[in-house]
């Protein structure tokens, strides 16, 4: 019976599938081997890809290349910039050479009064040295001429307003008084306003004086209030303004009409002397000067005057001779 039992388990199919199903490399593997060594896999094997990189997303849109020809523009501009700076520098640098050797030869030979020019024959010399290339520094050189210019045209304008007043008192004897006036206006302004606000402002640019920047002001501000009443032109007061035009052309029309060509003039003067207060105030406030700066340099100045210093002198001299004397007794 125990035989038929091991026959029938022996011969049994399901057994025997099983044992047919057994993969040959299981068969062949030893435990007791080298464990270093690894089974073999019983996976199926996967072919490789193509490609193992891992994928990366682009951009929808790709940035532009700085293309070498933009390249090379920017570095021609950069380069025209820079010898543009260094000519300007080199420039400034020939200006300031030629001032100096200016300076040095006007120092050795020494500074001749060069202004107003006059014939070396005449009875009365230069009162003034005048050379705007030399004493004003470049930047400023513009503005102090066209101040010049400025002091020039409304001298000008008086010279010929004295010919509008003649003119007008010879179709209007009572008118007298306005051509004495035109006359004295003349001679007064012209030398005052070139003494009183052109020199204050030629020496404020000249030394950076803070001082003579606010003499100049306060001059100008009344000579700006002279342009405007002589612009109005009222009568009585020796001006060809716009009254005293209108109330010529009454008499005569050329005369009229004389007169308010030089009431324009006279009016030219009043704004062009706003504009350039307004600048020179502007270019004022970029070099530094304070008030504070003007009366340190004022008591300078004072204390630095030899008529100063002698009038001290003398009154500290008085002063300990009292003294002496009030002791003595």
């Amino acid at each position: 019976m125990g035989c038929q039992q091991a026959e029938s388990f022996s011969f049994d199919p399901s057994v025997t599938q099983v044992t047919r199903n057994v993969p040959q490399s299981l068969e062949e593997y030893n435990p007791f081997t080298d464990a270093r060594t690894a089974p073999p896999s019983t996976a199926p094997r996967v072919p490789p890809t193509a490609s193992t990189q891992p994928a990366i997303m682009k951009p929808t849109e790709e940035p532009p290349a700085y293309s070498q020809q933009q390249q090379s523009q920017d570095q021609a501009r950069a380069q025209a910039e820079l010898l543009r700076r260094q000519e300007e520098l080199e420039k400034k640098a020939a200006e300031l050479d030629r001032r100096e050797r200016e300076m040095q030869s006007l120092s050795a030979s020494g500074r001749k009064n060069n202004w107003p020019p006059l014939p070396e024959n005449f009875p009365v010399g230069p009162c003034f040295y005048h050379d705007i290339a030399v004493d004003i520094p470049v930047e400023f050189q513009k503005t102090v001429k066209i101040m010049y210019y400025l002091w020039m045209f409304h001298t000008a304008t008086l010279f010929v307003n004295i010919f509008g007043c003649l003119a007008w008192f010879c179709v209007d004897s009572t008118r007298g008084v306005d051509f004495g006036l035109s006359m004295l206006w003349f001679m007064l302004f012209m030398p005052c306003s070139f003494v009183c606000w052109y020199r204050p402002l030629y020496g404020a640019f000249r030394s950076d004086s803070s001082f003579r920047f606010f003499v100049f002001f306060f001059v100008y501000i009344c000579q700006f209030g002279v342009h405007v009443l002589q612009a109005i032109g009222i009568t009585g007061w020796g001006a060809s303004g716009w009254i005293s035009a209108l109330t010529g052309l009454n008499k005569s029309i050329p005369v009229g009409i004389m007169m308010i060509l030089i009431a324009a003039l006279f009016t030219a003067s009043a704004v062009v002397s706003l504009i350039m207060f307004k600048k020179v105030h502007g270019l004022y406030r970029t070099t530094g000067a304070s008030f504070e700066k003007a009366q340190q340099e004022f008591a300078t100045g004072v204390m630095a005057n030899k008529t100063v210093q002698t009038a001290a002198a003398n009154a500290a001299s008085s002063a300990a001779r009292g003294a002496f004397k009030g002791g003595q007794i």
